[in-house]
Parts: structure tokens; C-alpha cells; sequence
């Protein structure tokens, strides 16, 4: 055994549900260690897809290159959003090219134009084609995947693989030897049941099918649809020949029927409610074992799917297509570069795993407009799930390493607010989704003002408009705001989110007002930021008093388990409406109690209690330790906040919390309750995710925790902790930068859930390019990742030499923190 290899959680428990094929991690543990003695590692054989596949993470494993709007993967049946889950109770619907990764839609997403392969002994008319019928189970222990490839064998033994481009792939077929291959390609079915109409096109002679249709959201209004095309080619280059095909419709109440020879279907939603399922069913000839067939998808037309996989594919194999996936994969994994022979091999596939999560969404759909953004000239990227989400950790670190990326998606934020008034807040299926915190699309944009003014013409970013966008987050009021923009109109009129008061001129679902309150002055800190940036002074002063709004929603009366004072409703008279602390926490009691979008949730809070929520505003915790009653008792209850349960590490809310400790001078206990947060909550099987991956979210922050960073959102800040391997070094490639941070005195004994006595984990000094920081706490992003060198941590096992910041804390807006700009 690897000296350093540190299990995450024992490995040797019962399991419950299927695994991926045991070779999956044989195969990635030999990678690990043998990368310890190469020069040139291939970092795609360190990725473990399969993580986050169960425990309701809501990974997508499917075949997909960086940020790429297809992945490629099976559809099973019960709650699996990603379209794929590990639950061997689950049967297979199809294998479909359209999937997100990491949302939380109880429906699931996309999921348009499953595949089914069969044999159908008894030939054209015997075939299963309805869902309910053709589903299958897998045969256990076999699925496999690796970025760019997924595959998955069923019961049967006829093996399905795919790989991909960003608009297109190809799907590969393995049937017994002697069968006769047969397919089901489905018109109708989608993972949330959305089907509104389309049309299906067979032309034989071409060996091609093509659909178009329209589909109805996952996660947003249910009167909204989108339009998504494919095209089918079905004979490789020529190497496949036809034989069947037809048309088949099918209902739950005996309709099943086939149309040998028939070619078209034109069809629309039933509006009497029946559920109609329609498709194509073909056949080849002879018995061949092996069928590939090319796939193009677009959201414009059939013509455009079809050019997708003429232009992307063409006549490359499949190996060829896996082989360029890979080499897009190596080009992201390999920005951060770690000291493979000296790391714990969990923690190294950990690092790698979380890193390709980060690059698998958005969804780059540029050049695939539909609607409002037919036809701009801008970037588009589609599955913005969701910007509260992703905006604490996902985009810094996009930021640290693909500003290229960063800026892309900059653009297409503000090419959100150029067509709709607005910056998108969620975007789910190509169409805006359910707002959760406000306009959390603010910090996005503003975190990147903030890192990269000096770049930002070069990369396509125009700062005044970015501001323009802003205001109109920040001042406009729209009329409906539970998909865009935010209840503005009443929140600077009372200085918070009131309850139980009247907008006459907006709607939106009146929940959420504690949580709103906190998250909108947040968002006005990223403005004033932005404000600061461009010497607006005015504004500048105007949103820096509205990011200390969050005060006016903080009850000192209100006690709970000993402590004074917490986040509440409160009525537009100016008194508060009381709910309890511990409502919506894990020691909630009442299990049916509604949290989160839900019209009854009449809490005050999203998806948190108001035990989580009171510690949220990540520009002024020192100004949350003045209201707690200072230091002392602020490490007191944030100690409680942990030991009592309350905290849940895979709420978005909660993420910064661990580092509290850091603005009470404490930094010591910061890096204890990482390391207590990381050896809980992750591992490296597939429930090794605390939950919803929150497209990339859960990845981000852990890759921060295992670099010993924190990033301070909507400024160039980072929190110090204590790096989980000897040495790393970041490559921001547009920059031409290298950082290597050292960690002197590294100790693999620390990483550990509770670091033992004795163990070398506290920050002691920190260097950069051989001079000391005053501060052990913090730095800036413009001291060392934008100029590149050397940054040495020193740890060592004494505790109280640890346990001191140095000359200053991390900087709280309401301290004078934040204060000048570089």
C-alpha cells in the first residue's frame, strides 16, 4: 500500500447499490501510482466520473468534452435527474445525448431522444417500443466511464458505448454474435415528461433519421417549452446497411402500434391528456456485432444538427473522437499539478474528479440560440443551474485557472440583461429558471471585474456595460421576479425583504424574505464593488450602505440553545415575525416541514434554517461578530453550530462557515473544521458527495479545501488553510503564469477527520517569493496568482502557534475592509 494513501472512509462497507465495474478504480488507482515516476501524466486516467452518481449527488458520468452542451449517457427510471443513477433496482430507458450534471430537478432534465437497442427475436412487429416495455436492467458491476467515454452493457449482453464533441458523438453497439440488431429511437420521451409536439423524418436511401420537437422545462414555469433537434445517421460511412424501419406509436391502454415502411411523424401534444409515445423502429442487415452510429444535435434546426455532426465527426472513428475528447480534458485537468508521488491517492483522484466536474457544466450552446438569443453575436451557454449555486466557489475558480471560460460565460450574462432586461439568474433547458436567492449573477460578473479589469477588453468584456447590467440587477424592479432580477421595489423601500406586504407593479412567490434580505445585500456588495472599480463614487457609497442591510433583518431578542440573536422575518411596521432558529436545520423535527421554493415555506428561509443563514455575509463577518456579541462568543456558538448539528455541508450557505473561525483570530480551528467537513462528507465512491453536486459547486469547494485556499467571492481575497498535499502549482495559461504554494513541514498524519495530537497542520508562517506576510490569514489574488512564484506555507503541530491571524484578520467591509481596489 501507498505510504500516504489515506482512505476518505472505509472502503470495505456493505453496498447497498450497483457499482460502476470494479476495474473502474483498479484502473485509477494503477494510474495514481504509477504517475508517481512519469514526467507527462495522463491526468483524464485520475478522473473517477462515477462520484456523486448516488446518495442524490446527481452526477452526470456521460461521454462529454469540457463544457460541452452533449453528454452522453443512459436514462434509468426512479428519481435520477442526471438521467443516470447507480440503484440496480432502476431499469435502463435509452442512452440520449442531452443531460445536465449536478442539478436537483426531482423530474429530471433533457433526457430527449433516448436509443434503445434489442434483438427482438420473433422480428419488425414483436419489438418493445412503448418506455414501460423496452425498459431493461443492466447487467450489474459493468458500467464504466472516463472523460469522453461512457459506456454500460444490459442484461442482455449488448453493450452500449459513447463518446463525444461539444455539439455531437458517436454511440457504439455490441450485440451477442448471431443477433440481429434492432433500435427503438424515441420522438416523444423525455426524463421529465414534457413532450409539447415534433416531428420525425426517416429517409432510408441516406441511412438518416432527424427529430425536432419542443419540451417543457425542468426547473422553471410549466408554460414555458424549448425547441431541440437531432440528426441520426445510421450507416457509417457506408460500412452499415439498412433493413427495417418504420414508425410505432403506443399508450398504456393497449395502443402498440407498428408502421413497417412508414417515414414521417408530425405530431402534437394530446390535449385531452392522454399520454401518446411515438418513434422510430429499425433494423440492419445480417447479424453484424458492432453498429456505430453518428449523432448531431443543435436547439435550431434538424439542418443544423446534421452539419454538427458532419463538421465535428465526420468520418472520424470512435477512437479518434475519444482520443480528441481526451486531449481537450488533459488541456483543463492539467492547470493544477500536484505532487503526485508524495499525495494520498484518494485525495489525488478527489482533486481530479472535482476538477473535471468543474469543466463539464455550463453548457457551451454558442451558436445554439434559440428565442430571445436567436441569432447573437455573443457567447451562449446554457444549464446555468444556478447562479446561487455556483457563484461562492465555482466561477473563483474558474477564475484561478480559465479566464478564457470565465469571460465567455461573463458575456453571456450580460447578453442576458441586453435581451431581457436582466442578468439570468437560473437557466434550465435554454429557458430562465426559478430565482432562488435574488440575482446572485452579480457576484459572477463582479468577481470577475474585480480579477481581471486589466484583461477584460482583451477578453471580450466591456466593463461599463457589465455595470450597466448590474443597476439594472441592483435598481430595476421586474414585473415578475421569480425568474429574473429581484423584488427591489420593496427592499430599498424598507431597507429588507418585507413580509406580508404589497408590490402593486411586480409579482413573485412572497417566501424567502430572511435569506433574500441577506442574499440582496450581499449582491449590492458586488456592486459597490464594481462601483469602486470604475470610481463611481456615488454609487459606490449608495451600495455600500445597502450591503449592510443584512443588520436589518437581525432579531437580538430571539434565543435559541443559549444564544442571542438571529436572522428573521419581519413586517413591513418594522417588527419581527418570529420562526424558530432550528426550523429547516437537520435537527428539525417536523420532517415535512417545506424549506425551500415551495409557497408554504413560510419560514423565512431557503433550503437553511436561520441558525445557517445567521452566519451569511461573506464581506462582513467581522460586523456578524459585533452583532454576536464579539469574538469569544462568536467562536462559542459557531463551535455549537457544528457540535449541535445544525451545519450542512452541502448547502451552498454553509460553505464558508468552516473558515469563520479566521475573522475571530482563530485560524487554527478553521483548518480543524475542514479537515472535519472534507473526511465527513466526500469520498471517492459513488455517495461520495453530501448531496446535490449543485452543478460543480460541491466540486469547487472541495477542491479549494484540499488546496488549503478559501476565496472570498466578489473580491481578489483568499482565506489561508492547510493544503491536503506537499505541493501544487496553478497555470493560468491567458496570464502565463505558474504559482507553486509549498507546504513546509507537510504531514500525511493531519489528514485525518480530527487532526491527532502532535500532527503538523497549523499555519505557523507564510511565504511569498521568499518574504514573509504579515498575515498568515489572507491574501490577495493580485500578489500571487496573477504575477506567478513561489508561496511556502509553513505548518507545524503547535496549536496556539497557529492560532493567530498575524497582523491583521480577513477584511469585513463595515472594519474598512475592501477599501481600495488594485
Amino acid at each position: 500500500m501507498h505510504p500516504l494513501d489515506i482512505s476518505l472512509i472505509l472502503l470495505s462497507v456493505a453496498l447497498v447499490y450497483a457499482q460502476p465495474s470494479p476495474e473502474v478504480q483498479k484502473r485509477i488507482s494503477a494510474a495514481v501510482a504509477a504517475a508517481a515516476n512519469e514526467s507527462n501524466p495522463d491526468y483524464t486516467a485520475f478522473v473517477n466520473p462515477f462520484i456523486g452518481t448516488d446518495n442524490f449527488g446527481d452526477v452526470c458520468p456521460g461521454a462529454s468534452v469540457p463544457f460541452g452542451m452533449v453528454k452522453f449517457s443512459t436514462d434509468l427510471t426512479g428519481y435520477a435527474p442526471a438521467g443516470y443513477v447507480t440503484d440496480p433496482t432502476q431499469t435502463i430507458r435509452g442512452l440520449s445525448p442531452l443531460h445536465d450534471s449536478g442539478t436537483g430537478s426531482s423530474l429530471g432534465t433533457y433526457g430527449n431522444f433516448e436509443i434503445m437497442p434489442m434483438t427482438c427475436p420473433g422480428g419488425f412487429n414483436t419489438c418493445a417500443t412503448m418506455l414501460s416495455d423496452r425498459e431493461t436492467f443492466r447487467k450489474n458491476n459493468t458500467d464504466d466511464a472516463s472523460p469522453g467515454y461512457f459506456s454500460q452493457t444490459l442484461d442482455n449482453e449488448i453493450k452500449m458505448e459513447a463518446t463525444s464533441t461539444r455539439r455531437a458523438g458517436l454511440e457504439r453497439f455490441t450485440f451477442p454474435k448471431g443477433s440481429k440488431p434492432y433500435f427503438v429511437l424515441d420522438l416523444s420521451n423525455d426524463l421529465p415528461d414534457s413532450f409539447v409536439g415534433g416531428t420525425m423524418n426517416i429517409d432510408p436511401q441516406q441511412g438518416r433519421i432527424t427529430i425536432g420537437g419542443r419540451w417543457g422545462s425542468s426547473f422553471g414555469p410549466g408554460s414555458f417549452s424549448y425547441q431541440a433537434f437531432s440528426c441520426y445517421d445510421l450507416l457509417n460511412n457506408g460500412n452499415q446497411t439498412l433493413d427495417e424501419y418504420g414508425i410505432w406509436e403506443a399508450n398504456a391502454f393497449g395502443l402498440n402500434a407498428k408502421g413497417l415502411g412508414q417515414a414521417h411523424l408530425n405530431l402534437t401534444q394530446s390535449l385531452i391528456g392522454d399520454h401518446y409515445e411515438y418513434g422510430a423502429l429499425f433494423s440492419y442487415a445480417g447479424t453484424p456485432e458492432e453498429i456505430i452510429i453518428r449523432v448531431g444535435i443543435s436547439f435550431v434546426s434538424t439542418d443544423q444538427a446534421c452539419a454538427n455532426a458532419e463538421s465535428e465527426v465526420g468520418t472520424s472513428s470512435f477512437d479518434d473522437i475519444m482520443a480528441q475528447s481526451k486531449i481537450l480534458w488533459n488541456e483543463k485537468l492539467s492547470s493544477i499539478q500536484i505532487d503526485l508521488a508524495n499525495t494520498a491517492p484518494n485525495v489525488t483522484e478527489l482533486l481530479y474528479s472535482s476538477l473535471y466536474r468543474a469543466s463539464l457544466t455550463p453548457n457551451n450552446a454558442t451558436g445554439e440560440t434559440q428565442g430571445a438569443f436567436s441569432g447573437t453575436s455573443s457567447f451562449y451557454f446554457d444549464s446555468l443551474y444556478c447562479s446561487w449555486d455556483t457563484f461562492r466557489t465555482f466561477y473563483p475558480l474558474m477564475a484561478l485557472q480559465h479566464p478564457v471560460d470565465y469571460a465567455q460565460i461573463v458575456d453571456n450574462y450580460i447578453d442576458g440583461w441586453r435581451k431581457l432586461g436582466w442578468m439570468p439568474e437560473c437557466r434550465a433547458n435554454n429557458l430562465p429558471g426559478w430565482t432562488q436567492g435574488g440575482s446572485s449573477g452579480d457576484v459572477i460578473v463582479g468577481h470577475f471585474a474585480i480579477n481581471y479589469h486589466n484583461e477584460a477588453t482583451a477578453l471580450g468584456i466591456d466593463l461599463d456595460e457589465l455595470y450597466s447590467a448590474l443597476l439594472a440587477d441592483g435598481d430595476l424592479n421586474p414585473m415578475e421576479w421569480d425568474i429574473q432580477g429581484r423584488e427591489v421595489n420593496l427592499y430599498t423601500q424598507y431597507g429588507y425583504v418585507p413580509t406580508d406586504a404589497i408590490d402593486p407593479s411586480s409579482t413573485g412567490r412572497q417566501t424567502r424574505e430572511g435569506s433574500r434580505t441577506l442574499e440582496y445585500a450581499f449582491e449590492d456588495f458586488s456592486i459597490r464593488q464594481v462601483a469602486l472599480l470604475l470610481n463611481n463614487t456615488a454609487d459606490e457609497e449608495r451600495y455600500l450602505n445597502r450591503s449592510l442591510w443584512y443588520r436589518n433583518v437581525w432579531d437580538k431578542t430571539v434565543v435559541s440553545d443559549g444564544f442571542n440573536g438571529f436572522m428573521q422575518k419581519r413586517f413591513p411596521n418594522g417588527t419581527f415575525n418570529f420562526t424558530d432558529p432550528t426550523d429547516c436545520s437537520p435537527q428539525d423535527a417536523d420532517e415535512n416541514r417545506e424549506c425551500s421554493l415551495q409557497g408554504d415555506n413560510v419560514e423565512g428561509f431557503y433550503e437553511s434554517s436561520s441558525w445557517e443563514y445567521s452566519w451569511f455575509a461573506p464581506h462582513d463577518t467581522n460586523g456578524l461578530i459585533n452583532l454576536m456579541g464579539g469574538n469569544s462568543t462568536f467562536v462559542k456558538r459557531l463551535d455549537h453550530f457544528f457540535d449541535a448539528g445544525y451545519y450542512l455541508a452541502g448547502n451552498e450557505p454553509s460553505f464558508q462557515t468552516p473558515i469563520g473561525y479566521h475573522y475571530a483570530n482563530q485560524p487554527a480551528k478553521s483548518i480543524q473544521r475542514v479537515r472535519q467537513v472534507v473526511f465527513e462528507n466526500f469520498d471517492i465512491t459513488p455517495a461520495g458527495l453530501p448531496g446535490n453536486d449543485d452543478q460543480a459547486a460541491m466540486a469547487s469547494v472541495l477542491v479549494f479545501h484540499l488546496l488549503g485556499l478559501y476565496p472570498v467571492p466578489g473580491t481578489s481575497q483568499f482565506l489561508i488553510l492547510s493544503p491536503f498535499t506537499p505541493t501544487y502549482t496553478i497555470h493560468n495559461t491567458y496570464l502565463n503564469t505558474s504559482t507553486t504554494v509549498t507546504t513546509l513541514g507537510f504531514d500525511p498524519k493531519s489528514l485525518n477527520a480530527t487532526i491527532p495530537d502532535g500532527a503538523a497542520a497549523y499555519v505557523k508562517n507564510v511565504t511569498l517569493n521568499g518574504v514573509e506576510l504579515s498575515t498568515k490569514c489572507h491574501f490577495d489574488f493580485y500578489d500571487v496568482f496573477k504575477v506567478g512564484g513561489e508561496m511556502v506555507i509553513e505548518v507545524t503541530n503547535d496549536i496556539d502557534q497557529g492560532n493567530d491571524c498575524g497582523s491583521a484578520v480577513p477584511e469585513s467591509v463595515s472594519m474598512g475592509g475592501f477599501a481600495s481596489l488594485r
